[in-house]
């Protein structure tokens, strides 16, 4: 399988980049590297380039040349996971966000539609897309309601993929993921919670917690979204539309920083805790019974083993720092 990875060098893209290769499927990586870390794909040019089944190009997904790229690439799936993610960005500066996210995606749809790519599966965001939920978890059919330009973006993604389907007849799935976590995620990123508290755990730097303690989010491991993309590729063409892609369960912020805690095995500086976000909703779950059924994938990382597999991985990563303040 020929296939293109947009946003490779992220964390989430490097892990599909490496799964696909390990499965035997030819890659071109495409990346701007303004988030991405080269450094994540040191894996796959190391054991792949020389057999040729692995490309790296430095592009953005809003460059002109990417029809040509893809044109000359024929592939049989593309994968979109390109995007800026930072939510706090999106709210600063969203028309910066909907040139990443809506024309960048535009842009691809643009260059899909001319090479009439059979599959092209989207990265779409689970737990943003229906605001602040009255019942969960939810489903893909709930009432859709962004509470931010970085979620209303993305939501316009999946309905630009489904309106290139109707109009193309490409096939299209999107993937609404939950807080995905896991290795190589940045732990200064804006996202990346598990990796904000364990890197703080682990160099015994002090972490905040804003609120109480009790809000929650639906974490998946990002092997088990890895697998996801994959089925999705592999799903028959007349399988379309928007899976959610999460575990079901609900973790408070406070358990999640006690868990990371136990699994760094370490004393840590108790948290510090704030007052709440703006805009911040309380609960996040998502209900993954359709791509149970339609694409045959379930999580199979529990939260307890994905943390121990990231803090394991921080620890051979991470230099102590001097003590001091994170906030998450």
């Amino acid at each position: 399988m020929r296939t293109v990875v947009t946003g490779a060098a992220g964390f989430i893209g490097s892990t599909l980049v490496d799964r696909l290769l390990g499965d035997g499927h030819w890659v071109l990586g495409l990346d701007n590297l303004s988030t991405g870390n080269a450094a994540n794909l040191e894996h796959a040019r190391r054991m792949h380039l020389p057999d040729g089944r692995f490309k790296f190009l430095r592009v953005d997904i809003q460059a002109p040349e990417l029809i040509d790229i893809v044109a000359g690439t024929n592939p049989d799936v593309l994968f979109h996971l390109a995007a800026q993610v930072n939510v706090r960005t999106s709210v600063c500066d969203p028309l910066y966000d909907a040139r990443n996210n809506v024309l960048g995606t535009i842009n691809l749809l643009e260059a899909c539609r001319r090479e009439q790519v059979p599959r092209i599966v989207f990265a779409a965001a689970g737990g943003s897309r229906c605001g602040a939920p009255t019942t969960l978890p939810v489903n893909e059919i709930g009432r859709v309601a962004p509470l931010s330009p970085y979620a209303a973006a993305k939501i316009a993604g999946e309905l630009y993929l489904g309106a290139y389907a109707c109009m193309y007849g490409l096939s299209t799935i999107s993937l609404a993921l939950a807080n995905v976590y896991g290795p190589r995620q940045d732990p200064h990123g804006e996202a990346g919670v598990v990796a904000v508290f364990g890197s703080a755990v682990i160099t015994g730097r002090q972490t905040t917690i804003y609120g109480d303690g009790t809000a929650t989010r639906d974490y998946v491991y990002v092997d088990d979204v890895a697998d996801a993309f994959i089925r999705a590729a592999y799903a028959s063409t007349t399988t379309t539309g928007t899976f959610n892609i999460g575990t079901g369960r609900q973790t408070s912020v406070a358990e999640l920083h006690r868990m990371i805690v136990a699994a760094a095995a370490d004393g840590a500086p108790p948290p510090r805790y704030a007052e709440a976000r703006t805009g911040e909703v309380q609960g996040s779950a998502l209900d993954c019974s359709k791509a149970r059924r339609e694409l045959s994938w379930k999580p199979t990382v529990d939260i307890a083993d994905g943390i121990q597999r990231t803090v394991q991985w921080l620890c051979a990563t991470l230099n102590p720092n001097p003590a001091g303040l994170v906030e998450a």
